[in-house]
């Protein structure tokens, strides 16, 4: 059993939750019991999620997308009265951690997917309102490019769309989990690395064939599930309490 007011401190320390601007409302979302005796931890906020949770005994859910964003629209009816009720009857709380679970150096999607490739952190990568988000690395190795994506769709329970377009020995990597987008497309181009892992699939076929860089699709859910995962471990080994991660694959 620990309070938590304690687990929230913790997380907003470990997780430096309100150092990074982002379109998330990070951090406690809905205010639960006092005390948690178990914790479970998701990529998604939502109904299926909460009563997974409440069946588990739950006292506290943690996520990486939650309930509340800053261009979201704040009225509780419908699905979000569903979805908070579904957690106030069972006096569970709610977590949030969007880009301050994707940018920590050794629990973050990011860094987590750069050691499941097997390569180590040599630099920051990426940039979001000023600020970076990701990271990149080398392998002590160099790995082949086919057997990494499957390697990456194996574990992650997910299928790997590989663009092979540079070299079949890939030396370098840059990760960004969930939506890659254009912008950080480019900015593997601009960092030179040997191949680019995101989750979300986009329409950079032509670039980057004509740039000569690797590319690897993962999915946008199955990127972002090693943070929780990882967060799990942590605050169960640190508050010695029973963690469970629910995993509801979106397709995605």
């Amino acid at each position: 059993m620990a309070r938590l007011k304690e687990i929230t401190a913790f997380l907003d320390d470990t997780l430096e939750t309100n150092s990074i601007q982002d379109r998330s409302w990070n951090g406690l979302q809905v205010e639960g019991r006092p005390e948690v005796a178990r914790a479970v931890f998701a990529v998604d906020a939502g109904l299926a999620t909460f009563q997974k949770a409440a069946g588990l005994r739950a006292d506290l859910v943690v996520v990486h997308h939650g309930l509340f964003w800053k261009n979201g629209n704040p009225v509780c009816v419908g699905p979000m009265k569903a979805r908070l009720e579904g957690l106030l009857s069972a006096g569970i709380s709610l977590y949030a951690s969007h880009l301050p679970l994707d940018r920590h150096r050794s629990l973050g999607n990011n860094a987590q997917l750069l050691e499941l490739a097997g390569a180590r952190i040599t630099g920051e990568f990426g940039e979001y309102e000023g600020q970076t988000i990701s990271w990149r690395g080398e392998f002590p190795r160099p790995a082949d490019r086919k057997d990494l994506a499957t390697r990456l769709a194996k574990a992650l329970k997910t299928s790997c769309r590989l663009l092979p377009f540079g070299p079949e020995r890939i030396k370098s990597i840059a990760v960004c989990s969930g939506g890659g987008g254009y912008g950080l497309f480019e900015a593997a181009l601009a960092a030179g690395v040997d191949l680019y892992l995101t989750g979300e699939s986009i329409e950079v076929y032509h670039a980057a064939r004509d740039a000569g860089l690797n590319v690897i699709f993962a999915g946008h859910h199955a990127t972002e599930t090693l943070g929780p995962k990882a967060l799990a471990r942590e605050v169960g080994r640190k508050f010695k309490l029973p963690v469970s991660f629910l995993d509801l694959p979106t397709g995605l």
